[in-house]
């Protein structure tokens, strides 16, 4: 088994890479999954490193600790008690570094395990960070880390004045990037001024064993409903249902791994219906009927039919797996089976009050308006997706890191 070295352990492995940082104020930007080879946390493992002085730390949305279980539960700026530095929150009274927190650090390490997606909202963390540090003298690092759903790309791209906390720029919902490749399209389509640069991984293979998320590394939850590999893998698709009042499986032990789960809709046929409308988009995992009871949120404390998704083991083929579609198709059965089902959730979504949540997901309303459309066919989705598919592959090939 080849071992991976992600970027967290190679700076920590190498005075040479370490060297530049001798001298300046160091800030780190981490999660629960920002941990070393060795599973200590980063933060730690950097607060004992003799050349390197850190000031500053910063927390993103579900915090430092990935203590906040739910969306949209912010978290208040703290002290370490430890180590008596500030810790910063970006996802409480602000998403973006203010100058005063800018003013704590000289160089700061960007250290996030991120799921490959563009409503995951640690990619956009990562863009304010670099529009904070544009201009400024201030250095950003990336210490890079696996996009575990690979390279494959999914989805339309959003809508020039769409952009939200969930939608950091035109992009496809599954974009096949590291947040280090990330880091330089955003400077680049955004001509940002910022001293840049990525600390690579090791012998990371996006077309390897896993398919993006190497076996040779535990996985840790980077958010608290970031269970598993499933999820990883489906969550393009299934977050989707964050926009729907359908449950998304929250409450339960396995959640964003399952396509609906609903009280008054009959699973099995809806799963009937998918396979009757788009049967080619169901390819690359397998489907199976389940039931749950959440204990919170949608639907809680009722037996909800449902569909869940397993993207894994012998069922997975990472080329034919396309979850943005299958979700889709999910949505498309539920409305072609019970037409007047109140399929989209109106709640002001990342603090979105004007545009109904789906929108707001998908960076523009063309896959709602599919759903919703008796005469839409599969082919409809399949050629507005696949040119912007074809246009985001054309737009980063020259950005691959791996």
């Amino acid at each position: 088994m080849t071992q991976v070295l992600f970027g967290i352990d190679r700076l920590l492995a190498d005075p040479v890479l370490r060297a530049p940082l001798k001298g300046k104020r160091v800030s780190l930007v981490a999660h629960p999954a920002s941990v070393t080879l060795d599973l200590r946390h980063s933060l730690d493992a950097l607060a004992v490193c003799e050349e390197i002085d850190l000031t500053s730390a910063f927390g993103p949305q579900h915090g430092l600790k990935g203590d906040k279980q739910d969306n949209m539960v912010e978290t208040q700026d703290e002290v370490d008690p430890v180590l008596g530095i500030p810790v910063f929150s970006l996802y409480g009274q602000v998403r973006r570094p203010t100058p005063a927190m800018m003013d704590t650090a000289d160089v700061f390490l960007f250290d996030l395990q991120d799921l490959g997606c563009r409503i995951y909202t640690f990619v956009t963390t990562l863009l304010y960070l670099l529009e904070a540090a544009s201009g400024t003298g201030k250095s950003v690092w990336v210490l890079d880390r696996p996009n575990p759903a690979g390279r494959p790309v999914e989805g339309t791209t959003l809508i020039p004045g769409q952009e939200s906390f969930v939608g950091a720029g035109p992009m496809p919902m599954r974009h096949g990037l590291t947040l280090g490749e990330m880091g330089h399209w955003f400077i680049r389509h955004y001509g940002l001024d910022v001293d840049y640069r990525v600390i690579t991984m090791e012998g990371w293979q996006p077309e390897g064993p896993g398919f993006g998320w190497p076996d040779s590394r535990i996985w840790i939850n980077p958010s608290p409903n970031a269970a598993n590999l499933n999820m990883a893998r489906a969550y393009a698709g299934t977050v989707m249902i964050e926009g729907a009042t359908v449950s998304e499986g929250r409450g339960t032990t396995r959640p964003l791994e399952v396509l609906f789960g609903a009280p008054d809709v009959d699973a099995k046929a809806v799963l009937a219906e998918m396979r009757a409308f788009a049967p080619q988009w169901l390819a690359g995992c397998a489907i199976r009927e389940c039931w749950f009871t959440p204990t919170f949120h949608k639907h809680a404390g009722q037996l909800c039919s449902a569909l869940m998704i397993h993207a894994e083991g012998a069922f997975y083929d990472h080329h034919a797996f396309k979850p943005w579609r299958l979700q889709a198709l999910a949505f498309k059965a539920i409305r072609r089976l019970y037409p007047d089902y109140p399929l989209w959730r109106d709640f002001p979504y990342e603090y979105e009050f004007e545009r109904l949540a789906i929108d707001v997901i998908n960076g523009g309303p063309a896959l709602r308006a599919w759903v919703d459309n008796p005469a839409a066919t599969p082919e409809d989705l399949d050629v507005l997706a696949g040119r912007d598919e074809a246009a985001w592959r054309a737009e980063v090939a020259d950005l691959l890191l791996y």
